[in-house]
């Protein structure tokens, strides 16, 4: 199994930049082989925002392209999120998933506000 534990979400000003950290646990994390990011926001369907798998490829949702990156610690079985020039469409609750061999594992998300 793999746990994943999403922290660093917050209140954010419009313009403002966050870092989101994803720790994946548990016997299966070696099974691993890409994380993502996903956001909701109310009323909308879950989206993704970005993966990266572990031969290094990374793909982005248009909105978020230049603004955003994620990178992963393999090594330490976490992934982040960095959000630079956000604005009050991108106020999300920011899920974290794990792809892995036999089955797919989300977080309990973490909320992004951006506001002034």
């Amino acid at each position: 199994q793999v746990h994943l534990e999403e922290s660093g979400g917050g209140l954010v000003q419009p313009g403002g930049s966050r870092t989101l950290s994803c720790a994946a646990s548990g016997g299966a994390t070696f099974t691993i082989y890409q994380m993502a990011w996903y956001r909701e926001a109310p009323g909308k369907m879950r989206e993704l925002v970005a993966q990266k798998h572990n031969d290094g490829n990374t793909k982005y949702a248009d909105s978020v392209k230049g603004r955003f990156t994620i990178s992963r610690d393999n090594a330490k079985n976490m992934a982040y999120l960095e959000m630079t020039s956000l604005q009050p469409e991108d106020t999300a609750v920011y899920y974290c998933h794990a792809r892995a061999w036999y089955n797919d594992y989300w977080g309990q998300g973490t909320q992004v506000t951006v506001s002034s």
